[in-house]
């Protein structure tokens, strides 16, 4: 049918709710009461408040971002566009801020606080002065000397450390390397000098211990057993403090799960670390025993001052305050500012003015919060927020200054490609303002508010009082909806404009699609029968952070702070640093009574028979198509979460670019035709992340075709009438859209959803996860999803319950194959003449020696097997490549006049943020 277009004329106060005023609450600490929340005298809105603003868009409220956030920051910025800040360091004179950086070609920045400007930027890359041997940076440092002399920047395997001229600028670089522990390499923390300079402690985060170096020669003098994960560390007077991300070591007989080769204590369920500690180490005592004392979940930074040591704790969302005479918590401070959410602020730096105020970054809240501190026993009086830009992560008093380095700056807006913007164009940050009076600071909060999406009424649950009517997306959590079957497919990395860019009806590039209607027809055929949304957008940079988005409504802190190496983990199914305390979506299903079943989501382990190949398991779906005979070859993917595991269908591979998902949907059909669906059902498509044996375009039609397979079989089922399949990427970080990088495309299909309409609404993966928790009843997982709005709008009360018939594929399924399948290759449909025709496979006689250089860089990447890893490329090789093969090798990337080799790619020094060894 034809696409209809129905774009509502929306308001930037457009809140979809009737305006409500948020009063004054009371915020209880663990040890107090925090004084009052005040946000009064303004209207505060969920994610409606967008209306159809567009990501990277200026309104009134600040500017759009895809996490469902406005930014506008107090006081004045300074935006770096090369890479994300992952830590920062004033140094001593208070002239500069040394920064490493990631997703941008360097690893370190240094920035002139008087100037205000970027100085210098040092890296890996041909062009860089001083030249390094790696980008890859720590979730700490770098560090000055106490003279100023040095900079330390911790990396993998130790550090490098650098000669600081007297301009501020850094030279000679020198490698201090920290030995392995078996498979454990150092992936140190925070350092630390000795008062006079000639001893550096080092938090070795990999390996659970602290050494202490010699800053001259690096030797390893001594070590000492700390708790798991040190990241952070201070030394106050002969003491050293350890901030153990992990906490203690586990006990015999206690619940582990895995990090980095540590079975740390944690939930069997929500798979979250238990324990949280800060390690003691007395120098002048230093045979003693480590002292231990027991904080929050996650404890990240350390700060002390005047007696006191704070403490943040990312993951239960509060600051410990240690006195240091006693070496106990004497107090806890909550930094839980809209009491509608317990969890998701992710406090991740500290800091205290001479005139007592205690600042608190809120990282996920794009905050710093403010409290009237006097002592370490005297509770603290909260003031308010004043507002960042996105992911604030440092904060240090300079002067009467406060300077603030934000992760992500203005989102992924760096000025990179005039023809469109891909997530990694990452940018960061530095804001600096003088502290204003609390009566400022309390006007910021509703600011905050506002740009968060904070109201009191957004959790509803249900009165249980009465027979309710049943509708598609209930007001109220709890209460009945016509849907009982949630469908997530899960897909890999595709902008919109990618795949959708040629609808006219949608806000499209034709130019930048490379998966059109004759690679994609079922999607294609989707939009135009269940509706086109054309401002929806993914979060994550990554897969890393995609899964979490979406299994998790957050990228937790630790993950966010990772992204400098990944060593400790990429995907962290296989880490319960990367969990948050609140569980997944699924225990939170489980919790509400709901069954679950997944296929393929958040697992981390794969096995395959001898002769598993992409072309035998192709054939083995064929076969089991026509004779319905269960699979010859059994695959049997697991996960390390055992509430997870225990909910999985085993033989329904994980990510791997050598499994058809053609055969995914083989193995998904036999399952639902024995045991039905699950209330919620979970999948992973990954075949159009590309890189497999067979051509870009035939691994994203053999996705599309498998996608329209499940729709199909769903829609001509009992089941269709209550059911409800949500179609999304977990990032679009693998190529261009003239939008945003985080716009991609998502479907949802129903006879409960909107049919034949174009909805430019701005809509999220978050709103999409608030929408299958309000279907299933589920409470939400933080703050992120509890503000989200469900996409109400996107449903009806009239259902159409017209089935979806599968379409051929156009585009053959076996093209690019160096070995044709045993069954024969691929004969598709006709394609549409009307629609940009697939490229021949065929490689132009003066392009072979170049294709042929590109297959051996592919073949490195780790794109097939039992340990594939998603997204391990170079994103900017990976995205020319796919480019190139989308248009038969014969067309520049946007925005490029030439076709380059692997090394020559622009950006292909920029390390993969995914890159986990």
């Amino acid at each position: 049918m034809q696409v209809t277009r129905r774009r509502r004329r929306v308001g930037k106060e457009y809140s979809g709710l009737p305006g409500r005023r948020v009063g004054r609450r009371t915020l209880v600490t663990a040890c107090i009461t925090a004084g009052t929340l005040v946000a009064a005298g303004t209207a505060i809105a969920q994610t409606h408040q967008f209306g159809t603003d567009q990501v990277g868009q200026t309104t009134a409220q600040g500017q759009v971002v895809s996490s469902d956030q406005y930014i506008a920051p107090y006081g004045e910025r300074l935006l770096i566009n090369n890479g994300k800040i992952m830590s920062s360091s004033v140094s001593p004179d208070g002239t500069h801020l040394a920064a490493s950086v990631t997703d941008g070609g360097s690893a370190l920045a240094i920035m002139d606080l008087k100037s205000w400007k970027v100085q210098q930027l040092v890296g890996n890359s041909a062009s860089s002065t001083p030249r390094i041997s790696g980008n890859d940076v720590g979730q700490e440092g770098p560090t000055y000397s106490p003279d100023g002399s040095q900079l330390w920047l911790g990396q993998n395997d130790g550090y490098t450390r650098f000669t600081v001229n007297p301009d501020g600028s850094v030279s000679n670089p020198t490698s201090i390397k920290i030995a392995a522990d078996g498979p454990k390499r150092a992936l140190v923390g925070e350092a630390v000098f000795s008062a006079d300079g000639s001893t550096v402690y080092s938090a070795v985060n990999g390996q659970n211990r602290v050494v202490a170096l010699d800053a001259q020669t690096g030797a390893v003098q001594r070590s000492w057993n700390v708790g798991n994960a040190p990241r952070d560390m201070i030394m106050i007077g002969s003491k050293l403090y350890v901030s153990n991300e992990g906490g203690r070591p586990a006990k015999p007989g206690e619940s582990t799960i895995n990090s980095y080769n540590t079975q740390v204590p944690a939930s069997p369920v929500t798979a979250a670390t238990t324990t949280g500690t800060v390690s003691v180490i007395d120098l002048a005592k230093p045979d003693a025993a480590v002292g231990s004392i027991d904080v929050g979940l996650h404890p990240t930074a350390l700060y002390a001052k005047k007696g006191a040591l704070f403490v943040t704790n990312t993951a239960t969302n509060d600051v410990s305050v240690i006195d240091t005479r006693k070496n106990k918590v004497v107090q806890t401070i909550a930094t839980q500012p809209w009491p509608e959410a317990s969890v998701g602020y992710e406090p991740d730096a500290v800091t205290l003015t001479d005139d007592g105020r205690l600042l608190v970054t809120l990282g996920r809240a794009n905050a710093v919060a403010v409290y009237r501190y006097t002592s370490p026993q005297e509770p603290v009086g909260y003031v308010g927020l004043l507002p960042t830009d996105y992911f604030p992560a440092e904060i240090a008093t300079v002067g009467k200054q406060i300077v603030v380095s934000n992760t992500r700056g203005v989102d992924a807006r760096r000025p990179n490609n005039p023809a469109g913007h891909g997530t990694h164009d990452t940018t960061s940050s530095l804001q600096r303002f003088t502290l204003p009076s609390d009566r400022v600071i309390k006007s910021q909060t509703a600011k905050v508010f506002k740009q968060n999406g904070w109201n009191g009424d957004s959790v509803k649950l249900s009165q249980g009082k009465g027979k309710k009517k049943p509708v598609p997306v209930p007001e109220r959590i709890g209460d009945p909806s016509t849907i009982k079957h949630v469908f997530m497919i899960v897909k890999e990395n595709r902008t919109y404009d990618q795949v959708l860019g040629d609808v006219p009806e949608g806000n499209g590039d034709p130019s930048l699609a490379e998966f059109g209607e004759n690679v994609t027809p079922n999607q294609h055929a989707l939009v135009r029968q269940f509706g086109l949304y054309d401002n929806t957008y993914d979060i994550g940079t990554n897969s890393a952070e995609g899964h979490n988005w979406l299994m998790q409504a957050d990228n937790p802190e630790y993950t966010e702070s990772s992204a400098g190496a990944y060593q400790r983990s990429y995907d962290t199914e296989d880490d319960a640093l990367g969990h948050q305390r609140t569980g997944f979506l699924w225990t939170g299903a489980q919790a509400a009574g709901k069954s679950v079943r997944n296929f393929g989501e958040f697992q981390q382990f794969l096995t395959k028979p001898s002769g598993a190949s992409w072309q035998n398991l192709y054939c083995d779906a064929k076969n089991m198509a026509a004779t319905g005979q269960d699979t010859a070859y059994p695959l049997n993917s697991s996960s390390p979460i055992p509430s997870l595991n225990d909910v999985s269908v085993h033989g329904f591979p994980k990510f791997d670019t050598s499994i058809p998902d053609v055969y995914r949907y083989e193995i998904w059909k036999r399952d639902f035709e024995r045991n039905g669906p699950a209330n919620l059902n979970m999948f992973w498509l990954s075949s159009d992340h590309t890189g497999g044996p067979a051509s870009g375009p035939a691994q994203v039609a053999d996705n599309d075709l498998a996608t329209g397979r499940i729709v199909d079989k769903i829609s001509h089922s009992k089941y269709w009438k209550d059911s409800a399949i949500f179609v999304l990427e977990d990032d679009s970080q693998a190529g261009l859209d003239h939008v945003d990088g985080h716009r991609a495309p998502i479907q949802i299909i129903s006879p409960w959803a909107k049919h034949g309409v174009v909805d430019s609404h701005y809509y999220s993966q978050i709103t999409m996860i608030r929408t299958i928790e309000q279907i299933l009843g589920v409470r939400p997982m933080n703050q992120k999803d509890s503000a989200a709005s469900p996409m109400r709008a996107a449903f009806t009360h009239k259902p159409d319950y017209t089935p979806f018939t599968v379409l051929p594929n156009r585009t053959p399924l076996t093209d690019g194959l160096k070995t044709p399948p045993p069954c024969g290759v691929d004969t598709p449909a006709p394609q549409n003449p009307a629609a940009a025709a697939v490229p021949s496979t065929k490689i132009p006689a003066d392009k072979q020696d170049l294709v042929t250089t590109w297959e051996k860089w592919k073949s490195k990447q780790r794109l097939t097997g039992p340990h594939a890893v998603p997204d391990y490329a170079n994103p900017a090789q990976m995205n020319h490549f796919t480019w190139y093969e989308t248009h038969g090798w014969k067309k520049p990337y946007p925005g490029e006049s030439k076709i380059f080799a692997p090394k020559d790619v622009p950006g292909a020094f920029i390390p993969s943020a995914e890159n986990d060894g």
